[in-house]
């Protein structure tokens, strides 16, 4: 057993992955032979990922606020506090807040042997996120 007291500081989520606000806390990052990374994502009003997908899927769990979700080819779908959303492995999608409301969730993934987690494509266009419900 590992009791982790403290934790790396809270960062920016990174221009060419986000668009706005978001901040990232990592939560449990465990040493190999674990291959588990849980974060916890904060977003903004309008803020939101960009295009991507994770080798062995990805669970979200909503932990406050309402946003939205969409898969390739799919509605966008809105989530609140309490909703879990699995999303497929290699399923591509994107997720943030809603327009007017922040939204955290817990990100929980497991890498890939060489330590991927995410591949990622464009950013979400407004015009796709604007088809926000």
């Amino acid at each position: 057993m590992h009791i982790t007291r403290s934790r790396p500081d809270t960062r920016p989520g990174p221009a060419e992955h986000f668009t706005g606000t978001v901040w990232l806390d990592e939560i449990a990052a465990p040493e190999a032979p674990s291959r588990l990374r849980v974060f916890s994502v904060h977003f903004a009003p309008g803020a939101r990922t960009a295009w991507h997908r994770h080798p062995h899927g990805q669970v979200l769990y909503v932990t406050e606020g309402e946003g939205v979700v969409q898969r390739e080819g799919g509605a966008v779908e809105p989530i609140r506090a309490g909703d879990t959303v699995w999303i497929e492995p290699s399923e591509t999608h994107w997720h943030g807040a809603g327009p007017r409301t922040f939204m955290t969730h817990l990100a929980v993934v497991e890498a890939d042997e060489d330590g991927t987690t995410a591949d990622w494509g464009p950013l979400v266009d407004a015009g796709t996120y604007l088809n926000c419900p």
